[in-house]
């Protein structure tokens, strides 16, 4: 099968490919952006370890606003799958740059859809968020109301409802998958798991804001294999998938900035009150992913924040900033 995965060098992008790349034919499409806060130094050293995962794939560095040169790309590779992770990467990005945001989240997601119909392309996968739901409790499912809080999931739901009527015009296939909290090795550092795993390692004081806050931390080869798992089932044509650990215990944010600290053995912890830009998260139900295609995350967050502490401590780059 022909696949092209937008954002294919980013932290979930990469490790698609790696899971795809040996049975598919594969072309990624991915700017290398920074977002214009990431230092670019750090980008390029985490794209550059990134590539030495992936073998077999063709990489075109165009954005997926640049409507004329995405439109050759798939005139030239006639994809039967896309697997849509380009985006602006979670809400701080959008609320520094609301344009440019909707630009990429919606003009640029146009502009695929637009192209994937036009070359016939089979089925699309769009990678939403669980920041579609808005405050939500625990074990919520794929049919709960959608609220989103903040122009991050706004943006991300109208993308769901964009892909969803492009189906029902066009007949596209599509698969939506609503990933949350996912880390792991090769990760930019402005995330929340980085931080809380460098700044244990640094030894600094790790700051929690709102320490009952949950959410459903995912380690990045069990999302990535879900939503593999989504792009090839049969089952999933049209269907929305919550992609995320679930079955642990419910981990708050200070219980996951303690595990970091537990691991390097120095640094402190204070908390402060909960940023109320941010919705109230917990935990979220796969059982539907479980039901349809087998969906089977392997890695529990203790598991997944030693993996990535691991890492952390003889990577050159991380431990020289």
């Amino acid at each position: 099968m022909k696949i092209l995965v937008t954002g294919g060098m980013g932290l979930i992008g990469h490790n698609i490919v790696s899971k795809l790349e040996h049975e598919h034919d594969i072309v990624i499409v991915d700017n290398h952006t920074n977002y214009g806060f990431i230092p670019q130094s750090q980008i390029d050293y985490l794209i550059n370890q990134r590539r030495k995962k992936i073998n077999n794939y063709k990489n075109y560095p165009i954005s997926i606003v640049d409507s004329q040169n995405l439109n050759i790309v798939f005139d030239n590779f006639q994809p039967d799958l896309v697997i849509h992770c380009a985006s602006y990467p979670r809400q701080k990005a959008v609320e520094a740059d609301p344009a440019m945001g909707a630009k990429v989240m919606c003009e640029g997601l146009t502009n695929l859809l637009e192209a994937s119909v036009r070359n016939k392309t089979k089925r699309f996968l769009y990678i939403s968020s669980s920041m579609v739901y808005g405050d939500f409790e625990h074990d919520v499912t794929e049919d709960s109301v959608c609220n989103p809080i903040g122009q991050y999931g706004i943006f991300k739901l109208m993308g769901e409802k964009l892909v969803q009527d492009y189906s029902r015009r066009t007949g596209i296939e599509h698969v939506i998958v609503r990933p949350s909290a996912v880390y792991g090795e090769l990760d930019v550092e402005d995330r929340v798991v980085s931080k809380f795993v460098l700044g244990a390692i640094r030894g600094q004081t790790l700051k929690v804001n709102g320490p009952d806050e949950i959410l459903d931390f995912t380690y990045v080869d069990d999302a990535a294999e879900g939503i593999v798992q989504a792009a090839l089932s049969p089952n999933a044509t049209n269907q929305i998938y919550n992609i995320t650990r679930s079955a642990d215990r419910l981990w708050t944010l200070k219980h996951a900035a303690a595990l970091a600290l537990q691991l390097s053995g120095k640094g402190e912890l204070i908390v402060g009150p909960r940023d109320l830009s941010f919705p109230k998260r917990g935990r979220l139900s796969i059982e539907k992913a479980i039901k349809d295609f087998g969906y089977s995350p392997k890695v529990n967050v203790e598991e997944g924040f030693k993996k990535y502490y691991d890492w952390f401590i003889v990577d050159p780059y991380f431990n020289n900033v």
